[in-house]
């Protein structure tokens, strides 16, 4: 169980009562832990959170310490390809209220993007609908929270209006916010209970996009960590060679391939260091010819996907950590790493200005600018005590702001302020008692204590 802190210090809320279904595209995914994460702390605190998700991932996909959590979990769509399923699932919605179901026809074709294909799919959409939404009201599921608000949104607003319970989800871009009008933002924020957003960024993007009438559903929820699981690794000599590290997918849009052009520039300057990359994906090949044609050979090593607790051993060992994203939300990884003392590269981009602060925690560069890269790079592996304050620094900020624990407390408030009908009136948690102060504001309102 989790300790109960931060439920004790913030201001009293009504329970929220009844099971909490958690629907996304592909769960449980490597890349996904953070939901996991927070499905795990919401029960910690005693909440009972049903498992779906539309897709199931890739064998790939799936590391060995997220079996168990795949075998509790409702796939939808391989439920909706037993015709019988399916064929019980819509009359079982017809019988049950049959304006719900033409309602929720009606607005699948209603915010159907253009195209005959798109067509199909938002099709797709309403079929797997009614099979979640049997499945939901099988459990007595009384809200559903989705993470994403694409296709899986999609699917979650369908269900919503096809089975009367109120759903929810957290924003996270930048995929949606590329195609708002296809995804139909608009009509998502304005259906919605409340949508928690990851970063003021992130709801600056869904203000732009959606009614002001909805703005005040708008709420800040951060992705986090639990600090406590992350730490310097002190059996390492002081004078082992420096080890930069990049964690995620091995995607065009996480820039890893800019790394190595910067690694490979530093070779002459820093011939003993080492680059670890931990991740998969579709350039991984590209990325592993790229090094040998730098003439990098032993000095990169890819790892592949690593489970949460090889991620964090990796974490420990490392000096920093370099993610060159060309677009973000708010990475967990970054927040993992400063957890575990490490200062952090990355770019300026979307909500990561709100998580590194540049020249104290780590450094921001402009996204695709090599030259900048490489000297900041090069900056942490010469003055490595400058990297230890920095490391420092970071860990404080995670506690403070991106703590997993308190994130899923503020989170499980929204949920029973909803459930009440009333919303927390801040943008972010209020203060624990006693670290306030006379002159503290609740952020977002502007309101004296």
């Amino acid at each position: 169980m989790a300790d109960n802190h931060f439920l004790e210090t913030f201001v009293t809320v009504p329970s929220f009562s009844g099971p909490i279904a958690y629907l996304t595209g592909e769960y449980p995914k490597v890349s996904h832990t953070f939901i996991q994460r927070e499905i795990e702390m919401l029960e910690a605190a005693g909440h009972t959170i049903l498992r779906c998700s539309v897709r199931q991932a890739p064998a790939k996909d799936v590391v060995a310490d997220q079996q168990a959590e795949a075998a509790r979990t409702f796939f939808v769509l391989k439920a909706a390809k037993q015709p019988a399923t399916l064929i019980r699932a819509h009359l079982a919605a017809l019988r049950r209220d049959r304006g719900r179901w033409l309602s929720a026809l009606r607005l699948a074709w209603r915010t159907r993007p253009p195209g005959a294909k798109a067509l199909l799919w938002q099709i797709f959409y309403f079929l797997e609908a009614a099979v979640l939404t049997r499945h939901l009201l099988d459990r007595r599921a009384v809200h559903l929270h989705n993470h994403f608000a694409s296709s899986s949104g999609s699917v979650a607003m369908l269900t919503s209006e096809m089975s009367g319970i109120p759903f929810s989800f957290t924003m996270h871009g930048p995929t949606e916010f590329f195609e708002p009008k296809w995804w139909r933002l608009d009509e998502k924020v304005g259906r919605a209970a409340f949508v928690a957003c990851i970063s003021h960024y992130c709801r600056s993007q869904l203000m732009f996009f959606s009614d002001p009438v909805h703005w005040h559903r708008l709420r800040i929820v951060h992705c986090g960590v639990r600090p406590e699981r992350y730490a310097r690794d002190i059996a390492r000599p002081a004078d082992a060679p420096a080890r930069v590290l990049f964690v995620g997918r091995l995607d065009s849009v996480k820039g890893g391939r800019l790394l190595l052009e910067a690694f490979g520039a530093l070779r002459e300057r820093h011939p003993d260091a080492a680059l670890e990359i931990v991740g998969d994906g579709p350039d991984r090949a590209a990325m592993e010819a790229r090094a040998r044609e730098l003439g990098l050979g032993s000095k990169v090593r890819f790892h592949g996907y690593r489970t949460q607790e090889e991620v964090a051993r990796i974490l420990s060992g490392a000096d920093m950590l370099v993610l060159p994203s060309f677009a973000e939300g708010v990475p967990v990884v970054l927040m993992e790493a400063m957890a575990s003392g490490l200062p952090v590269v990355s770019t300026r981009i979307a909500g990561i200005p709100e998580l590194v602060e540049d020249g104290k925690t780590g450094f921001l560069v402009p996204a695709g600018d090599l030259e900048t890269l490489t000297a900041r790079i090069d900056t942490l592996l010469s003055d490595p005590q400058r990297a230890q304050a920095m490391g420092a620094a970071g860990r404080a900020v995670v506690e403070a702001e991106f703590n997993l624990e308190r994130e899923a407390t503020w989170l499980a408030q929204i949920f029973a302020g909803s459930q009440a009908g009333e919303l927390p009136a801040s943008l972010r948690p209020i203060l624990p008692l006693q670290d306030v102060k006379p002159d503290d504001t609740f952020e977002g309102t502007g309101a004296k204590i």
